[in-house]
């Protein structure tokens, strides 16, 4: 049977179709399977999906304003930098040529459909588009990453209706020199978004960024994630298995003098998930006190303390709205609870200010590994 099975596995590997898939070509893209589990878990897009690529059967919304900011991000980057983003491309072909490596959509706090374009590139040397002489090297970079990033809009407004969101383009190494080429020109981006009544935000994300934003947010949301298509973070989980024996999340300590978590990192996440990560973490490892766990189970404290309208902590064994509170229990000193889900951030009810608070006084330290 042994070698029954041996034999099996060569032919998968060496002949073309077996079962439906094509194996030799088979390819894995770490990059666009990192953004697959950012776009899901840190930005909570309900939709997500990897190279994406436009259909020229699609109905194109809105042609006649997409044609007019084509002409007018070409004109200022060609006027102002010399860059001339799209040479001899046509409308038309700008768009069919889109391939986008991640994106994500979700319904943001007010009720409005957001778009989330991530392009993202691995160069072990430091991001550069084409080689030869550093100056040709450095402007064909900037102007490819520009061009990227106003196509990627262009998408998300013609092919689903969309103007808010998020065009990023990311990289873990991107040479200073470039980066100061591209900072200025991500500014006038998305000043020519707002102009032009496009409500995306470019975003170039590289170097300690990336670590910042990128990395380090996801590996706040990893623990909990058992879906085997995501690649990165199974990939992550099983490099943890042979180190600390506890899970990541879980190396928690009282602060001594300023908390480790970054308000970059922070910046990233959604109050929920800071709830169901750090908050569930700085109440299961002893940050609190019996007189604070049962001050947390009333409605004036929790009020108080995280601007919330319910009873923080439920014992399990009582009866509760379940809407209105996480299903995975958490320990406190051996006892289960469910932990509050209603947090907000919007203008007229913000609780993320009263979250981070309370946490810092209880000295909570989350410090992810540099990957």
């Amino acid at each position: 049977m042994l070698k029954s099975l041996n034999l099996s596995i060569a032919r998968c590997i060496n002949e073309p179709w077996i079962g439906g898939a094509i194996f030799p070509e088979m390819k894995i893209e770490m990059g666009e399977s990192l953004f697959y589990s950012w776009l899901r878990h840190v930005k909570e897009c309900q939709v997500v999906q990897t190279n994406w690529k436009v259909s020229p059967s699609w109905q194109l919304r809105d042609e006649g304003a997409l044609q007019r900011f084509m002409e007018v991000t070409g004109d200022h980057f060609q006027s102002k930098y010399g860059y001339s983003i799209y040479k001899n491309n046509t409308f038309l072909q700008l768009l069919m040529q889109a391939e986008i490596d991640a994106i994500g959509i979700c319904l943001n706090a007010n009720n409005v459909i957001e778009a989330h374009a991530v392009d993202v590139a691995f160069h072990k040397n430091g991001l550069l588009y084409r080689s030869g002489r550093q100056e040709t090297g450095r402007q064909e970079t900037v102007t490819q990453v520009i061009k990227k990033s106003v196509r990627s809009a262009m998408c998300m407004v013609g092919y689903f209706g969309v103007t808010n969101g998020e065009v990023i383009f990311a990289s873990p190494k991107i040479h200073n020199a470039v980066m100061n080429d591209l900072e200025p020109c991500i500014a006038d981006l998305n000043a020519l978004f707002t102009e032009n009544g496009y409500g995306f935000t470019a975003r170039v994300i590289a170097n300690d960024d990336f670590n910042d934003h990128i990395l380090k947010p996801i590996l706040i949301a990893s623990d909990g994630v058992s879906d085997t298509s995501e690649l990165f973070m199974r990939g992550y989980q099983l490099v943890t298995m042979f180190g600390d024996e506890r899970p990541i999340r879980q190396r928690l300590a009282k602060a001594t003098s300023s908390k480790v978590v970054s308000d970059d990192t922070l910046s990233e996440l959604k109050i929920g998930k800071i709830a169901q990560t750090l908050l569930r973490e700085a109440l299961e490892n002893g940050n609190v006190n019996d007189e604070e766990v049962a001050l947390l189970q009333t409605k004036d404290y929790p009020k108080s303390a995280f601007g919330i309208d319910f009873p923080l902590l439920v014992p399990v064994a009582e009866d509760c709205d379940s809407a209105r509170y996480y299903t995975k229990p958490l320990t406190i000193q051996g006892k289960q609870y469910r932990l509050c889900s209603q947090w907000f951030e919007v203008a007229t009810n913000n609780d993320r200010p009263f979250l981070l608070a309370w946490l810092e006084e209880h000295g909570f330290q989350y410090d992810p590994p540099r990957v």
